[in-house]
C-alpha cells in the first residue's frame, strides 16, 4: 500500500503509466478495426484460431487483431523476428553486422535501421501469406477483386499497421513504461483473461445454477479449483522469471597508496535468460510453412502434411499388426525449438569468452578459478546447467494447455486452457515493469536526499 501510495505522489510516474494507458488504448481501438474492402466469416476465424495453429499464436501476441483481421492484424511479429535474424546475423556471421555491433551508439542506429529494412520485407511476405492462407480456406473474403493491386492495397494497410505499433511502441519505451514492444505483446495478452475467466464462471457456476445443490457445489469446486491452479502456474512462472545462480566474484582495487584491496559481489545468471524471445521464434517458424504453401496454390495450403505444423493436431501413425497410433509432431517440433533457442540465445546474452575476457581487464576472478580459459569454461557449464532448467521450464509452460486440453480437463472447451505463451508473457512484461517503477522511485528517493543536504 506504501508503494502505491508512493507511485501516485511521483509526477514522472504517473505521466508515464498515463501515457502508456492511452498508446494500449489507441492500439485496442485498431486491433477492431478490419481492413477496408475484406470481410471476415467470424464463425470459421474463431473456430481456426482456437484449434492451436500458428495463426492462433500470432493472434494472441497480437491481443485478438488478426482475428478480426484489422489494421493491426501483423502487430509486432515481423519486427520481433527481423530482431532476432540480424541479431543471429551479428554473431560472426555477417562480418559487417558483427563490425557494426562492435561500434556503441552509431552501430547501434545503423543495425537498427538493418532491422526495420528487414521487418518491412518480412512483413510483406508474411502479410500476403496470411491473407493468401485465409481466403483460401474462406476464413476472409476480399471485396476489391483478386488483381495484383488489390493485394498490394491490403499489403500496404497491413504493412503500415505494422509499422504503426512498432513506432507507437518506441513511444512507450521513450515517454511511458516497460520496452514497449513487450507492452504491446502483454497488453494483447490480458486482454484475453477477463473473456477466460468470465467463460469459466459461466461454464462451472452460471451454468449449475438450475441443475440443483449436487450440481451447484461441484461446480464451485471445480471453477474454485481452477481459479488455484492459475495462481498456481502463476506462481511457478514468477518463480522461473525470478531464479538466478549466483556466481561469487572478488574485484582487486586500490587504496589510494596501500596495496590492492578485495571486494566482493556476485554475477547473477537469470534461470531463463532468454525470456520469452524462444517461444515467438518457435512459433514464428512453425507459421512458415503454411505461408509459403500459400504462395503456391490453394490445395498446397490445405495439404494434410501442413498439421505437422499444427501444435493441437494429431497425426495418425501406423503401428504393429495393422493397429495405428496417434501423433502430435506439431507440439514436438514446437518444444524442440523452444529449448534448442532458449540454450541459443542465452549463449548470445551472455558469452562466457567476452566474460572473462573483460573479467581478466577488469581485474576481477572467481574465487577459485583461474582466469582465462578456466573462467571461460566454468562461466559456460553454469550458464548450461542454469538454462538447462529455464529450457525445460519454459517447454513445460508452452505445453501445458495444449496437455490439458489432451486430457479432457475442461471438458472439449480449449479456451479454459492455462498456462502457455501469453502468461509467460504476462509475467515477465509485468516483473520489467514493476523493477522500472522501482528503479524511478528509488531515484526519487535519491534526489530528495540530496536537496536536503
Amino acid at each position: 500500500m506504501k508503494k502505491f501510495v508512493s507511485i501516485f505522489k511521483n509526477k514522472e510516474i504517473v505521466n508515464r503509466i498515463f501515457f502508456t494507458i492511452m498508446i494500449v488504448f489507441v492500439l485496442r481501438i485498431g486491433a477492431v478495426i478490419t481492413v477496408p474492402g475484406v470481410t471476415v466469416d467470424q464463425a470459421k476465424m474463431n473456430e481456426m484460431l482456437s484449434g492451436g495453429s500458428s495463426l492462433a499464436i500470432m493472434n494472441l501476441l497480437g491481443g485478438g487483431a488478426l482475428s478480426s483481421f484489422s489494421i493491426f492484424a501483423l502487430g509486432v511479429s515481423p519486427y520481433i523476428t527481423a530482431q532476432i535474424i540480424i541479431q543471429l546475423l551479428s554473431k560472426d556471421v555477417l562480418p559487417a553486422l558483427t563490425e557494426l555491433s562492435k561500434q556503441g551508439e552509431y552501430g547501434r542506429k545503423k543495425i537498427e535501421m538493418a532491422t526495420r529494412y528487414l521487418t518491412l520485407l518480412l512483413g510483406a511476405v508474411q502479410a500476403y501469406g496470411i491473407i493468401r492462407t485465409m481466403e483460401n480456406a474462406t476464413y476472409i473474403t476480399v471485396n476489391i477483386g483478386t488483381s495484383f493491386w488489390s493485394y498490394a492495397y491490403i499489403v500496404t494497410v497491413l504493412l503500415a499497421g505494422a509499422m504503426l505499433a512498432m513506432w507507437l511502441g518506441d513511444q512507450i519505451t521513450e515517454k511511458g513504461l516497460g520496452n514497449g514492444i513487450s507492452v504491446i505483446i502483454f497488453a494483447g495478452c490480458v486482454s484475453s483473461l477477463p473473456t477466460q475467466i468470465t467463460n469459466a464462471w459461466s461454464k462451472w457456476i452460471t451454468q449449475n445454477v438450475t441443475q440443483g445443490s449436487t450440481q451447484m457445489i461441484k461446480g464451485s469446486f471445480q471453477f474454485a479449483l481452477y481459479i488455484i491452479a492459475m495462481v498456481l502456474i502463476v506462481s511457478f512462472v514468477v518463480f522461473i522469471e525470478l531464479a538466478r545462480r549466483k556466481i561469487p566474484v572478488q574485484h582487486a582495487s586500490k587504496g589510494g597508496n596501500t596495496a590492492s584491496l578485495s571486494r566482493s559481489s556476485f554475477l547473477p545468471i537469470k534461470v531463463n535468460s532468454a525470456g520469452v524471445i524462444p517461444v515467438i521464434f518457435a512459433s514464428s517458424i512453425l507459421s512458415a510453412p503454411g505461408i509459403i504453401a500459400s504462395f503456391i496454390s490453394a490445395d498446397a495450403a490445405k495439404a494434410e502434411w501442413l498439421k505437422i505444423f499444427n501444435i493441437n493436431a494429431t497425426i495418425s501413425m501406423p503401428g504393429f499388426g495393422g493397429t495405428h497410433w496417434n501423433m502430435n509432431w506439431g507440439l514436438f517440433i514446437y518444444l524442440f525449438m523452444i529449448i534448442a533457442f532458449t540454450f541459443f540465445y542465452s549463449e548470445m546474452q551472455i558469452d562466457p569468452e567476452t566474460m572473462a575476457d573483460n573479467f581478466q581487464k577488469n581485474g576481477s576472478y572467481i574465487p577459485g578459478i583461474r582466469p582465462g580459459k578456466e573462467t571461460e569454461k566454468y562461466v559456460g557449464k553454469v550458464l548450461n546447467r542454469v538454462t538447462f532448467i529455464g529450457a525445460f521450464a519454459l517447454a513445460f509452460i508452452a505445453a501445458l494447455p495444449v496437455v490439458l486440453v489432451w486430457a479432457n480437463a475442461f471438458d472439449g472447451d480449449s479456451s479454459l486452457a492455462i498456462g502457455g505463451t501469453g502468461l509467460i508473457i504476462i509475467v515477465g512484461v509485468a516483473l520489467e515493469i514493476n523493477n522500472q517503477i522501482d528503479g524511478l522511485l528509488a531515484g526519487k528517493s535519491f534526489d530528495q536526499v540530496r536537496e536536503s543536504m
